[in-house]
């Protein structure tokens, strides 16, 4: 059996979704392991406390491990499952992500797996499936389906800036200066070059800023969902016929749900500081994506 740990905010969630979808299509027995919401002590060092999103969505259907066959497969926890690792090692069959893509974990039979799995080679040919897996219950707010109209009516470009916790100390030496100021003017720049009617919306956990960042008749600041709510604005980035998407797995959805098939996806060359951009190897796992670094440039 495949175990496949869910942790973090929503985007990373639908990925770790996503993998198990991917070993399910792959003919391999897979669960999703759940409890990471279940257990407090879990969520100390997050920057908010998390919810299982999943279960925000329409009719969503996984299979959730039991802890049985959770241990089973990372020895248990405690002193007792620490001795056992020690004595016996073969019992803990837990694979941890370190690279961007690990094309080995598909010829696992049993293991469990932790990690974020952002790369899209990893699930991008099972994508249209998971389009349909992932359906938004209607909002409760009206001016949701009518700004997904207005987007469908013109030449929508969804534009996704995300501040907040990047700006933290920590998480900026991490996640900071790769989504510059000229990476998005260099991305606007390429949607206006493709697009000359091109219209776009913004989102934001800063609203404020891009609101006074980007003023002029061709921008639109969405901030009607707030809380829970935000989970929406997924839905409405993917109505866009285009994307301009942060390094941020929230807008990467936005843009993989956008069913356009002759859209353009842009994304920022790296994820995290500590990534080193390969081009070729880039342009493989993110096929038909296009990368811009942060000076502007496509690459």
């Amino acid at each position: 059996m495949i175990v496949v740990q869910v942790a973090g905010g929503l985007g990373n969630q639908m990925q770790q979704y996503a993998l198990y979808r991917k070993f399910l299509s792959l003919g391999k027995e897979a669960k999703l392991d759940i409890s990471w919401y279940e257990q407090e002590e879990r969520q100390k060092n997050v920057y908010a406390r998390r919810e299982l999103e999943l279960d925000y969505f329409d009719g969503l259907e996984y299979e959730a491990c039991t802890e049985e066959e959770k241990r089973a497969l990372t020895g248990g926890g405690g002193l007792a499952g620490k001795i056992k690792g020690k004595l016996f090692p073969g019992t803990k069959k837990i694979f941890y992500e370190s690279e961007m893509y690990h094309p080995e974990i598909f010829a696992f039979e049993s293991r469990y797996l932790c990690g974020y799995f952002a790369c899209e080679k990893y699930y991008g040919d099972i994508m249209d499936e998971l389009q349909e897996d992932f359906v938004f219950p209607e909002s409760s707010n009206p001016k949701n389906l009518k700004l997904a109209k207005q987007m469908q009516a013109e030449e929508s470009v969804s534009i996704h800036v995300r501040r907040g916790d990047y700006l933290d100390a920590e998480n900026a030496a991490m996640f900071g200066d790769i989504c510059t100021e000229e990476y998005y003017a260099g991305a606007i720049g390429e949607m206006k070059r493709r697009f000359p009617e091109a219209h776009f919306y913004l989102f934001s956990d800063d609203i404020s800023y891009v609101r006074e960042k980007y003023k002029g008749k061709e921008y639109t600041a969405v901030d009607i969902n707030k809380g829970r709510d935000s989970f929406y604005d997924i839905w409405l980035m993917s109505r866009c016929k285009h994307n301009i998407c942060a390094n941020s797995t929230f807008s990467f959805w936005g843009a993989r749900l956008n069913k356009n098939k002759d859209k353009t996806i842009i994304r920022p060359s790296i994820h995290k500081n500590s990534q080193k951009f390969e081009p070729e190897r880039m342009h493989d796992l993110w096929k038909g994506w296009t990368l811009i670094d942060k000076t502007g440039k496509i690459v």
